[in-house]
């Protein structure tokens, strides 16, 4: 049961708390901490399940945390950059967007509820979905954005205490860096719907189906 995956997977869980509040500190180092401890919680969620399998330790316990960690991760992170985003849109607007918006908070967490219940579902009909490659490109995406974001924040915190206001390689970054958010934010929605619908086009057999 206490496999190093499961540990690693125990950990990412009990780090989802301090990534969720850690934004919402004035400064850009809470900010910058919080993206590295993200950036680590995502790694280790491709690193534990292929460590679980390589040492042969997949365990029923994993099978049930991963996804939940999963799902709190994708918690953590959205809900200050929802909040932030709004409380200080003047400061934090993400070109384009502005400040997130709220259909696309519901429709990312709506997503993977429904997306849970599904496999439940299909897996007490006999049929067991696996993760498609749409589905890991939106995870993938979708962490890049949330990652993104976080660091966006730290920015923007950090122009003024380390004189960069007025810097012209800063105003370069700002909107670059900007850009990439919007951008990312544009293809983690769009494969959202996309993936949920393709996963729902292939197992389209089981509504079908005689319960």
């Amino acid at each position: 049961m206490w496999t190093l995956a499961n540990v690693i997977t125990i950990v990412r869980i009990c780090f989802t708390p301090v990534i969720a509040l850690l934004p919402f500190i004035e400064g850009y180092w809470p900010k910058l901490i919080a993206f590295v401890i993200f950036l680590a919680a995502a790694i280790s969620d491709v690193y534990d399940g292929h460590l679980a399998r390589s040492r042969n330790e997949v365990t029923d316990l994993g099978k049930m945390l991963d996804p939940v960690a999963d799902k709190l991760l994708l918690f953590a992170s959205l809900i200050p950059i929802y909040f932030i985003s709004r409380w200080r849109h003047d400061l934090y607007d993400i070109p384009i967007w502005g400040s997130i918006p709220l259909w696309v908070c519901l429709l990312l967490i709506g997503r993977e509820l429904a997306m849970t219940w599904f496999r439940h579902w299909a897996q007490h009909r006999g049929v067991v979905i696996p993760a498609a490659g749409a589905g890991k490109l939106k995870t993938a995406i979708q962490n890049v954005f949330i990652g993104a974001v976080i660091l966006w924040f730290a920015f923007r915190d950090a122009r003024k205490p380390m004189g960069w206001e007025h810097s012209a390689w800063a105003d370069y970054w700002n909107q670059f860096h900007g850009g990439f958010v919007a951008v990312t934010l544009a293809v983690a929605t769009l494969l959202t719907v996309y993936s949920f619908v393709l996963y729902l086009y292939r197992n389209r057999r089981l509504f079908s189906e005689r319960l």
